[in-house]
Order: C-alpha cells, then sequence, then structure tokens
C-alpha cells in the first residue's frame, strides 16, 4: 500500500424537514391555512380568511461555506516562501462567508517534537506562526486542529498555534470541549471538529461527542461538524462501515460517526485523514463528505496515484441551517503539492465512482456544471404514514 508520506441515537427534525425536502405541509390555523412548499427555494407563505386573500414572499438569509481538506504550507526548514503565489492557483476557489481548511501540522518556532530522533513512521509538521497571516490572506476564516499533528511540537506548540490564529483573526476548532462560533450576517455557525484522540475533541467518545453537538446546535443555527477518521493512502479511498486502522491506530468508524452527528443535530458533516478523497452521502437531508483529501501541502506528501486529487466543496444554507444548494470544484496537486482547478473534473468523476459504489441508495452526484445534485437528499429519512 501507498501512503501519503513519501449506535446512533434518534433524533426527531420536525415538519420543517419535510418542507426542506420538497414535500408539502399544511397547517390549519381556524379558518385560514398555511401551505408551505418546496423551501429549496423562497419561502412563499400564503394566508387565506373568509374575506380576503394575503400573500407575502420574503427571501431569507444565506451563508456561503467554502471547505477544503488537509493544508500545510511546509515544515521547518523547508517552508513556502510566498504564500500569496502559492494560493493564487486556488484563489477563485476560496470564496464564501466562511472558508475552512484542516491545518495539518502547528504554527510554532518550538524545537521539541514527539518524535524524537528522526523516524520513517513519524512525522512532524511546523511553520513559523507568521504563516497564520498568509492563510487569512489566502480567505481562510475557520482553521481545524482536530487531527494527529496538532500536538506535533507538544503543548508549547499547541499554545503557539492557538495565539497564532487568533492573532490573525482565525477561527480555530478542535481542541478537547472546544466549539468553533462565528457570526455571519447575525447567523451563528458553530464548528465541532473531530479526530480519534484524547487530546482533541475524541470521535471515538460518541456520547460526548453528541453532547458537544447538540451543545453547539443550542448555540449556533448552523452546525458544521468535521471528523478527521479513517485510514490512509491509495488504498484507503472507500467507506467501509467498520472501524478502520492505520499503523495499529483505531481511526473510528467514519460511517457511525458520521450517522451519529447528523442524529445530534449536524446540518453538514465534512472529513479529511485519509489523504485521498472518499464519496459523498445524502442522509436525512444533510451532506456527508467523507474524505476531501490533500488541498495543499509543500513537498510532504506523495502525490502519486489517486493522492493527487482534491476538492473544494461549497455549500449554501439557510439561516434555518439547511441545504439550499450545494456545488464541488475538482483540484488537483503537483508532485511539489501545489493545487490547481482541474478543467477535467477528475476530482468529480472519481468522487461520482465512490459515491455509485459505496452509496448506491444515498449517492449525492456532481454533475456537469458543479453542482451536487438532490436526487435523494431525502435518503435517511424514516418512512412516514400518509393520510
Amino acid at each position: 500500500m501507498v501512503g501519503r508520506h513519501a449506535a446512533p441515537r434518534a433524533r426527531r427534525r420536525g415538519l420543517r424537514r419535510l418542507a426542506v425536502l420538497g414535500l408539502g405541509v399544511v397547517v390549519l390555523l381556524g379558518v385560514g391555512a398555511v401551505a408551505v412548499a418546496n423551501i429549496d427555494g423562497p419561502v412563499a407563505t400564503t394566508t387565506s380568511t373568509p374575506s380576503s386573500l394575503v400573500t407575502t414572499t420574503t427571501t431569507p438569509p444565506t451563508v456561503t461555506l467554502t471547505t477544503v481538506g488537509d493544508s500545510e504550507l511546509g515544515n521547518t526548514p523547508q517552508v513556502v516562501s510566498n504564500p500569496a503565489v502559492w494560493f493564487a492557483p486556488v484563489k477563485a476557489a476560496l470564496t464564501g462567508d466562511v472558508v475552512f481548511a484542516n491545518l495539518e501540522g502547528t504554527l510554532t518556532n518550538a524545537t521539541t517534537s514527539k518524535c524524537g530522533a528522526p523516524s520513517p513512521s513519524c512525522y512532524a509538521f511546523r511553520v513559523p506562526p507568521a504563516m497564520a497571516e498568509a492563510y487569512r490572506a489566502a480567505g481562510f476564516t475557520v482553521l481545524n486542529s482536530a487531527n494527529n499533528h496538532a500536538y506535533d511540537f507538544g503543548t508549547a506548540g499547541a499554545a503557539s498555534t492557538t495565539a497564532a490564529l487568533a492573532h490573525a483573526g482565525i477561527t480555530q476548532a478542535g481542541l478537547p470541549g472546544t466549539i468553533g462560533l462565528v457570526d455571519v450576517h447575525g447567523v451563528k455557525v458553530a464548528f465541532c471538529d473531530f479526530a480519534p484522540y484524547g487530546n482533541t475533541n475524541n470521535l471515538l467518545n460518541f456520547a460526548a461527542a453528541a453532547a458537544l453537538i447538540k451543545q453547539a446546535h443550542r448555540e449556533a443555527a448552523i452546525v458544521v461538524v468535521y471528523m478527521h477518521a479513517g485510514a490512509e493512502g491509495t488504498t484507503a479511498d472507500h467507506v467501509t462501515r467498520a472501524t478502520e486502522t492505520y499503523y495499529g491506530e483505531n481511526r473510528g468508524n467514519p460511517y457511525a460517526f458520521a450517522h451519529a452527528a447528523v442524529l445530534d443535530g449536524a446540518n453538514l458533516v465534512i472529513a479529511s485523514g485519509p489523504h485521498v478523497l472518499r464519496g459523498l452521502e445524502w442522509y436525512r437531508g444533510v451532506l456527508i463528505d467523507y474524505s476531501m483529501g490533500d488541498f495543499t501541502n509543500f513537498h510532504n506528501f506523495a502525490t502519486v496515484g489517486d493522492l493527487d486529487l482534491s476538492e473544494a466543496l461549497h455549500v449554501t444554507f439557510y439561516a434555518n441551517g439547511y441545504i439550499a444548494n450545494a456545488a464541488f470544484t475538482s483540484l488537483r496537486l503537483s508532485s511539489a503539492g501545489q493545487a490547481t482547478i482541474d478543467p477535467t473534473r477528475a476530482s468529480a468523476s472519481f468522487v461520482n465512482a465512490l459515491s455509485r459504489s459505496d452509496f448506491p441508495s444515498s449517492d449525492a452526484l456532481v454533475e456537469g456544471n458543479g453542482t451536487i445534485s438532490q436526487a435523494n437528499i431525502a435518503a435517511g429519512l424514516p418512512a412516514r404514514s400518509v393520510g
């Protein structure tokens, strides 16, 4: 195998979910009636009384989000010399009210790493704290630290990373017990980020994860759950629906965790960690992206086989947390690890094949224009009687 280095609990979502899925809902109020249908577009309400008919149309506010996978700008002393030039080929894809990535490594000048003596199976990544400003200039507003590299340089490195992100105005998520909160047009967006480690929000502890997601749901209208989960390498592109391991380490069950996160209140579930792309699925009206792959790196990760395929995921939410639309941008990594927009759409084709294979009745397919089909958006909803 080529690697990267050269019992959920049911939760009722109510009638509004049915409306979002394009199902008609009629609530009788005395002699009047309010009809709500097709909330994939503007909400139209019509109220009728015996003597008058009043029609109003309200367009709800929306929040746009772009997410990408694992990102690092080198490893001191070998780091990107001009980050603006490095990010330039993908800058057009890094748009939205919120732009998210997994920070694969630390922002620190600390020198004592977790590896001790050099080892072919231990990797510790660091770049200068000033690189936080480069991420902000590229458009990033939220970076994740729930991964296996957050403590590459111990607590000193982790503290330096937190301070650097705060100084750059970037929201951090993923450290134990923390929720990354951002405010967009008066709409709160929460990031609950998880990895299979005790020094992050731990995805192996379903009860603690559920409590944190539910807390986020109370604090924000939109809850994004990120998971750094699953095996790694070119043979790890399928979602197995089982516990996955890598070098003997329990990397969680991404399928079970993602579904549980939706039941606990997530409005979107995204992931990286396998360093390859994985499929997209609709579950109870929520989009799950099981791995966004590597977004950008500087001479640290392999780009052989399908390891050079990457993506940017774009999701627009209504202010109530439901998805209005989603789209996919295919990216490709150079041998040096620089991402560019790929006009051949190789990543979209690859992901569609995985989605069809792994989720035949709930796949979320990327269409020719890059939009993600909502044909299966109702997948995973419980059966309901009619009449």
